[in-house]
């Protein structure tokens, strides 16, 4: 299988030489580090070009289920269009290194990081409870959240004419876990994604309040061969040793943040890991760098 000594020796190579270029440099919190741009914040108003503006999926009603759409600074009509779908980490959480996470979809920030707001349309996604609202805290209903998502991805490449063989699964702790739990939870959601980035936690790797928790193999072996971007702060080792235990044959790559930090901030910072997630999704781009 693909995870073999190989990404082994990657993975510890990697955190071995970001460790020492952060520690070298006297950082130990990634809070610490400038970003390199801020984000966009979300308005209500029509989408256009670099701006980011709140969607209700067409059938939801107003009960509170809704998603943030970002059209790139360089979209235009006449051409397709990749996608970067995010899903957010759990709310209610901070700690003692100033990270923070409000499980809303404007908390998102993942997509915006890697394309600095161009190439991808970026939407940011909710989970919903069973009342159609947002659920800042795990997964809400599970099959309302498959739902929400399936048609938002599809009338999304419907009306901004995104691609639907380029669409990314992406997320951050929760959301992590939700590229497998949620993407892959069955045959008709699973087959949405062309690839998949998972920071800081994986299904299978950190217990969740699920009652089919354990089926996290039966889930994996639907990724087939699409590559996933794995990273997680620290260590990513017990990830890789996950997926080397199952008969997965999945593309996979994966990183280290060289903090520790549960943060998704990284996207936005002169890091090694940044430069190789956003070297990763440039094969979803429209014009991918040469080889």
């Amino acid at each position: 299988m693909h995870c073999s000594f190989y990404f082994r020796f990657l993975g510890s190579f990697f955190i071995f030489y970001s460790a020492l270029t952060v520690f070298a440099q006297g950082q130990t919190n990634l809070n610490d580090l400038p970003a390199l741009f801020e984000l966009p914040s979300v308005v209500n108003d029509l989408p256009a070009p670099g701006k980011r503006v709140n969607q209700v999926t067409s059938g939801w009603g107003d009960a509170g289920a809704h998603h943030a759409l970002y059209l790139p600074n360089d979209w235009e009509a006449d051409r397709k269009w990749p996608i970067i779908a995010e899903y957010p980490g759990n709310g209610g959480y901070s700690n003692q290194l100033g990270d923070v996470s409000d499980g809303t979809v404007e908390g998102c920030q993942m997509g915006y990081g890697l394309s600095q707001g161009d190439g991808f349309i970026w939407i940011s996604l909710p989970f919903v409870t069973q009342a159609g609202r947002v659920s800042l805290h795990w997964w809400g209903d599970v099959e309302k959240t498959k739902r929400y998502c399936i048609e938002t991805v599809r009338q999304v490449c419907l009306n901004f004419n995104g691609d639907p063989e380029r669409v990314i699964l992406a997320g951050f702790s929760r959301g992590a876990i939700a590229c497998n739990y949620i993407g892959l939870h069955d045959d008709e959601i699973s087959k949405l994604w062309s690839g998949m980035i998972c920071h800081s936690h994986y299904d299978g790797e950190f217990k969740h309040p699920a009652m089919d928790e354990g089926n996290w193999p039966e889930r994996l072996a639907r990724l087939g061969n699409r590559p996933q971007f794995i990273s997680h702060e620290l260590s990513v080792q017990p990830i890789m040793d996950l997926i080397q235990s199952t008969s997965s044959e999945a593309n996979l790559t994966f990183h280290t943040l060289p903090f520790e930090n549960h943060s998704v901030r990284w996207t936005r910072c002169d890091l090694s890991l940044r430069n190789a997630a956003v070297k990763w999704l440039a094969q979803f781009s429209n014009s991918p760098p040469d080889e």
